[in-house]
């Protein structure tokens, strides 16, 4: 499958997950430490899987807003997804992560919010770009 690039977001990272993770515009620089749980000191600094938690958090908000236009549902103003990506080795060897995304969506009924949160699942990029490959759970609060 091809992709028509619209847009090229272009970032590095040096020293791995006890390094730094840097736009290479320098709107972003962050201090990167590995959590306690995985090994390492923990402490000040971001993960991985906190980066991309924001991410999918944000960049599915922006597909359920593309996803009203089609199901004609509106987004509330003040929606919102908490994004979780948990890390951890896999049964088939290596690491893996998995995803839970918490929608809220204030003011709409249990139906709508469940077409909204389908069909945007159908269109985010972060989802597309998981699917098969991660675990996704999603869920209305």
């Amino acid at each position: 499958m091809s992709v028509d690039v619209k847009y090229t977001a272009h970032a590095s990272a040096t020293g791995g997950r006890d390094g730094r993770a840097k736009t290479d515009d320098g709107s972003l620089d962050v201090k990167l430490t590995t959590p306690k749980e995985l090994g390492g000191a923990g402490g000040e600094g971001n993960n991985p899987e906190q980066l991309f938690a924001m991410g999918y958090s944000a960049c599915f908000i922006g597909a359920m807003k593309v996803a009203s236009g089609q199901t004609k549902i509106k987004v509330p103003n003040d929606v919102s997804v908490a994004a979780e990506v948990g890390i951890g080795p896999r049964s088939a060897g290596g690491f893996g992560i998995a995803v839970t995304l918490k929608v809220s969506l204030p003011g709409l009924d249990k139906a709508d919010a469940e077409k909204l949160v389908e069909t945007a699942h159908t269109i985010c990029p972060y989802s597309n770009a998981t699917r098969g490959n991660v675990d996704v759970t999603t869920t209305i609060a």
